[in-house]
């Protein structure tokens, strides 16, 4: 038996009895039992963690330091002769299926990111999620579930914190005891540390899939449909400014990386991003990253003045990846002073709470406005609220297309253009639909302006001629 089988089965557990006693291994000493155990022995685990430890010390030790890691086939050609060098010479043996679990596991640790590597390339894995060491969950199809994957410590999460957020110029520390971040695929990362972690280091991947959703697998998964597709293209095209809002997880930042690619490429794009995950495909997009304080609580740089600094840099649309403070004012002043077409996501639970939560982030800016003129300024501002949500049964789904249509005294008024209709719940799967409502926006004539006719059967009206 090989060691790593030996390691994987376990040893059977001893059955003799302990030194003096009885047959139930039991000694009595003036009418009281004692029992004496026998010396406790490595687990199979931690003899398979020894191995691997060992012989990833002596594989680092091995290597040139100077090598560059970017070089991903040549490094790791270098690690493999390496790697069989140390097993030959300490006589280890493996099963070939053995040696390549073993390989790839040293090798994510000094390449890649330790024990999640594997999930971060199963492509059928959208979230995953570290809570401490040893309890790690993946979403799948939108259901969670934890895997038998573990790190060997909370210092060893600590590790891989730090190679993630290291190259991005970003720290945790106590001091500092969580941070946003993003591989270099571009997922989503958010990292959270003790103290203010009680059950370890947490980590919080949001994968960004490898060849990036398009519009037809969104109509194919039932998340849109053709009609409302036509609809949210015309308004890209006529620089309507549109909000995508929705709860966490909902799909709103792919949304708004696909709504995007209907941006004219002779545009100048800018991007303003906590942790830049956008994906444009135009070629004339700049893309600006807020920085957080630094050790020293020096240099930070917010959402809210990279906003205003854009307004400078004569943008034809700004794009923000999502509003969450008081630069929701400084967007709703580039929405209303020529920078139409301008896009962002928001947190809510409805379109109507989007318009909320916009006026409650812009009074966070401190300005004394009447709350009249802000809502005016939003009316104005915001021509379309796309809502969307994921769910009982995992999917995610449009579930709202919503139109500003403007104020009626102190109340912004809203006209639902498309709305899911669920006619049931079988098989645990929602079974609906994104229907029009029949009406037409107050803003058609800005989409006829743009040189674009859509047919009456796009808003549910006639018979869809082509």
């Amino acid at each position: 038996m090989s060691i790593l089988r030996r390691l994987q089965g376990g040893e059977p557990a001893s059955t003799t009895p302990s030194i003096g006693s009885g047959n139930d291994g039991s000694h009595s000493t003036n009418g009281s039992a004692r029992r004496i155990t026998a010396p406790s022995t490595p687990t199979a685990q931690e003899t398979y963690q020894d191995l691997k430890t060992r012989v990833q010390n002596k594989l680092l030790s091995g290597l040139d330091p100077s090598m560059d890691v970017t070089k991903i086939s040549e490094v790791r050609r270098t690690i493999q002769e390496h790697f069989e060098h140390i097993l030959n010479e300490e006589n280890i043996v493996l099963s070939r299926p053995e040696r390549a679990r073993l390989f790839e596991q040293i090798t994510a640790e000094i390449l890649g990111f330790g024990p999640i590597q594997t999930l971060l390339e199963d492509d059928s894995i959208t979230e995953i999620m570290v809570n401490g060491a040893k309890n790690i969950y993946v979403e799948r199809k939108g259901k969670i579930a934890r895997v038998p994957v573990s790190f060997e410590s909370n210092d060893h999460v600590m590790r891989i914190i730090d190679r993630i957020v290291a190259p991005l110029g970003r720290r945790i520390d106590e001091s500092s005891p969580y941070v946003d971040a993003r591989l270099p695929d571009g997922s989503r990362v958010n990292a959270v540390i003790p103290p203010i972690s009680l059950v370890g280091p947490v980590i919080t991947i949001r994968k960004f899939a490898r060849n990036p959703i398009t519009i037809d697998q969104l109509i194919q998964f039932g998340s849109i449909t053709p009609e409302a597709v036509e609809f949210l293209k015309a308004c890209v095209e006529a620089r309507l400014n549109l909000i995508i809002s929705g709860g966490t997880g909902s799909g709103k930042t792919t949304l708004l990386n696909i709504l995007s690619q209907y941006i004219p490429t002779d545009e100048r794009i800018i991007t303003i991003e906590n942790a830049a995950e956008l994906q444009l495909r135009q070629e004339h997009v700049v893309t600006l990253e807020s920085r957080p304080a630094n050790i020293e609580g020096r240099g930070e740089i917010t959402i809210r003045q990279l906003v205003i600094n854009s307004l400078r840099m004569r943008p034809d649309r700004i794009i923000v990846g999502e509003i969450r403070d008081d630069a929701a004012l400084d967007m709703l002043q580039a929405m209303n002073t020529g920078h139409d077409g301008s896009m962002t996501t928001a947190h809510s639970n409805s379109p109507r709470d989007t318009l909320a939560r916009i006026e409650t982030m812009a009074l966070m800016a401190g300005m004394d406005l009447p709350i009249r003129a802000l809502r005016e300024q939003v009316a104005s501002a915001i021509d379309l609220v796309v809502h969307q949500e994921r769910m009982k049964d995992g999917t995610r789904k449009i579930v709202n297309v919503t139109e500003v249509s403007g104020m009626e005294g102190d109340v912004i008024t809203m006209t639902d253009l498309f709305a899911f209709e669920q006619v049931g719940y079988e098989n645990h799967r929602v079974i609906g639909r994104l229907r029009p409502t029949g009406l037409r926006p107050r803003f058609m004539e800005k989409i006829e302006a743009a040189g674009i006719n859509l047919s009456p059967a796009v808003f549910g009206i006639g018979d869809r001629r082509r």
